[in-house]
């Protein structure tokens, strides 16, 4: 692979060849400080732009342009990463060499329609377009507790938010938010996020260098005014008393979430003795909490633990019966408390590393990894692949219980099923 970096000034283009693949990937990266009151408006926006444009004035007639381009992939999604807010537009195409000539110049003229020529007239979104998004979103909301584990996580998270903090607010968008959207305030934060966000655009797969500079010069015609960037890292103090909650649910199965801060990390720390502590604690079927929990004590199905690096947070989530809460507890608390004694063996910490290994050697399947792996390289600071292979490598085990010492528990939510087998 072979990348540049290109300055436009109101926005960064990063081009990464690679001749692996037959498809093209353009990804367009609109970045903003995370605030609650903006997730649902922006998810909102991102579901507007790919449903009809200016020009395609339903969803079947941007769907029948996709199709004669060759099946053009377009879509939005919406994401928080540490104390950033991030649209992206994606674009995935086969290359020209598999289709026919002008097959990029027009693909990303459609792009540009939909990231410039919304569905809109007199500076007010289109109406119908509006109503079958807000529907869509309204249900979305209204279903975050059908899912009992995720909802148990989103929970957790926010009673660890005590001072705001970012993680706290979910991505699904709230109510109260969407009654506050009209056509005209919706186009508006358009304006607004088109003039004042952070913007990059990602390509890869094989090109010209050249041509494509070009072309994404002259059809992305940005204007936008930076202001000074934040620290994108979240860090926060951990309860003095380990804050425990408990919700009641009409369910068999009860979800135990703990939620625990990392606190005082270095940048190194973060990258690379971290990771191995999580996958050695909760990372997979060979992990302490799942031998101890499942394997050996039969308490759960499945149970894990999942890091957010820019968040310095550490969830351990499983579903148990509620009569095993105590007992489940208590395991967990002992197996961090024996990873912070160095009850770690070589073989968990070179099977941990494998285990890292083989992730990285996957990103180089991916163009969506690809460009997440670049992209974090300018967000945060993160080495390359072959840096993180090598310095992977080096990681001891004295490096990993330093990590431990710094993971703190700070909630317990447990959502109790309270179903009985007799209301079967």
């Amino acid at each position: 692979m072979e990348y540049r970096k290109k300055d436009f000034g109101s926005y960064h283009l990063h081009m990464i060849k690679s001749d692996r693949f037959k498809s093209l990937m353009v990804r367009v990266i609109f970045r903003t400080q995370a605030k609650k009151e903006l997730i649902t408006i922006r998810n909102f926006l991102g579901s507007m732009l790919v449903l009809s444009t200016k020009n395609y004035k339903t969803r079947r007639d941007l769907v029948i342009k996709l199709q004669d381009l060759y099946a053009l992939d377009i879509k939005t999604t919406n994401e928080r990463i540490g104390a950033y807010h991030h649209m992206n537009v994606y674009m995935t195409m086969l290359n020209e060499k598999y289709t026919e000539s002008g097959m990029l110049d027009q693909s990303l003229d459609l792009l540009q329609e939909i990231i410039f020529h919304p569905n809109v007239e007199n500076s007010s979104f289109d109406q119908t377009s509006f109503d079958i998004v807000k529907k869509n979103i309204e249900l979305n909301i209204k279903s975050i507790k059908e899912d009992s584990n995720h909802y148990a996580m989103i929970r957790t998270l926010e009673e660890m938010a005590r001072n705001n903090e970012a993680y706290g607010d979910h991505g699904y968008g709230y109510l109260e938010d969407l009654e506050k959207i009209t056509p005209k305030t919706l186009y508006q934060y358009y304006q607004e996020m088109l003039k004042n966000n952070y913007i990059d655009i990602y390509v890869v797969g094989s090109f010209d260098f050249l041509e494509m500079e070009k072309l994404i010069h002259d059809k992305f015609a940005f204007y936008t005014f930076k202001t000074n960037p934040i620290p994108a890292y979240i860090t926060s103090t951990p309860a003095k008393k380990v804050n425990i909650i408990k919700e009641e649910e009409n369910n068999k199965q009860s979800k135990l979430c703990i939620g625990c801060k990392l606190v005082n990390l270095t940048s190194y720390q973060i990258k690379y003795p971290l990771t191995l502590y999580n996958i050695i604690l909760g990372g997979g079927s060979d992990s302490k909490l799942f031998l101890e929990v499942r394997e050996k004590n039969s308490l759960a199905y499945t149970v894990r633990s999942i890091l957010n690096k820019t968040d310095n947070v550490l969830l351990i989530t499983t579903g148990i019966a509620k009569e095993n809460y105590k007992k489940t507890v208590k395991i967990v608390k002992e197996q961090l408390k024996a990873m912070e004694e160095g009850n770690i063996s070589d073989d968990e910490i070179e099977k941990a590393k494998r285990l890292y290994i083989t992730a990285l050697d996957d990103i180089n399947d991916s163009m969506s990894k690809i460009i997440s792996s670049y992209y974090m390289m300018e967000l945060l600071g993160t080495d390359d692949l072959e840096v993180k292979r090598k310095k992977i490598t080096q990681v001891t085990k004295e490096e990993i219980m330093d990590i431990a010492k710094n993971v703190k528990i700070d909630t317990i939510f447990f959502l109790e099923g309270v179903k009985s087998d007799e209301e079967d």
